[in-house]
């Protein structure tokens, strides 16, 4: 597995616009191959922002990868930079292989 997390630093204020945004987009990743899930995670509170992470999860690196040059990778991300002013920063992006996962009993 592999799971990709882009960062997003919001400035005060601009919490419900940020996350009217996501929760009103369309992700484009219904159906793609090797997706699994993706969640939009609400982090700590700082004096100069309030963090959020973007969160997929992908069967593998490749498919990943792959996603992010299809058109359905171009669709989900077009005018994506319409909401700049929401943002302290670009968003940072971070990849991980699993190494392990441990489920309930």
């Amino acid at each position: 597995m592999f799971i990709a997390m882009n960062r997003f630093q919001v400035t005060p204020g601009g919490e419900e616009a940020f996350e009217q945004v996501w929760l009103s987009r369309d992700s484009h990743l219904a159906g793609v191959p090797g997706f699994v899930e993706f969640h939009m995670l609400r982090g700590p509170v700082a004096e100069d922002h309030v963090l959020y992470s973007s969160h997929t999860i992908w069967r593998s690196r490749d498919d990943f990868e792959a996603w992010t040059r299809s058109e359905a990778f171009r669709a989900a991300h077009r005018g994506a930079g319409d909401h700049k002013p929401l943002y302290l920063g670009p968003p940072r992006f971070e990849g991980f292989e699993v190494i392990q996962t441990v489920g309930a009993s």
